[in-house]
């Protein structure tokens, strides 16, 4: 079986005190540990997935429009990996990394994700990153049902929202059957 590491928004925007739409703390306190699965997961030769929100200054389009304040604008440190992960991500080989931009909280929503994953053989994901409770949990539903085996990080995903957290670990474990390692 082959696996990828799906790290989802954990960029500026969403990370950093004066980020755009932050988590603040909780996002903040598994930065080491999310810098450090993208390092084994590097060392491992393993493919590894950077999922960032990238969104058109200005886009009404988008579903976001009016839910949440302008974040991520295409071009702007609001988009870029968040400290150490994003030190961490650039030492990775080059043929081992992706880059998706989304528009949608799933990384697999309007994107190549899933065609680039079935290119390399993965029927594994592990997923690391924030809002547990959005993001990550929509990327989850999609990776069910593309028929993706699911493994989320306890510690490699956080949210604003303490209650939001622990919904959606409970729903990956007891509804999508993930494995929560």
């Amino acid at each position: 079986m082959k696996k990828a590491l799906i790290v989802i928004d954990y960029v500026y925007d969403f990370v950093a005190d004066d980020g755009k739409l932050t988590c603040g703390a909780p996002a903040q306190a598994i930065e080491q540990t999310v810098a450090g699965i993208i390092e084994e997961f590097s060392d491992n030769k393993d493919f590894i997935v950077i999922a960032s929100d990238c969104h058109a200054e200005g886009d009404t389009f988008t579903p976001e429009h009016g839910l949440f304040p302008a974040h991520c604008i295409c071009g702007t440190e609001g988009c870029t990996l968040y400290g150490t992960a994003k030190d961490a991500a650039e030492k990775v080989a080059k043929e081992q990394l992706l880059s998706v931009d989304k528009q949608r909280y799933s990384a697999f929503a309007g994107t190549n994700l899933d065609m680039k994953l079935r290119e390399r053989g993965v029927n594994e994901v592990y997923l690391v990153g924030v809002c547990s409770d959005i993001c990550v949990l929509h990327t989850a539903v999609d990776a069910y049902n593309l028929g993706y085996k699911i493994f989320a990080y306890e510690e490699g995903v956080a949210s604003f929202n303490a209650d939001g957290h622990a919904f959606a670990l409970a729903h990956l474990k007891n509804t999508l059957g993930a494995t929560i390692l």
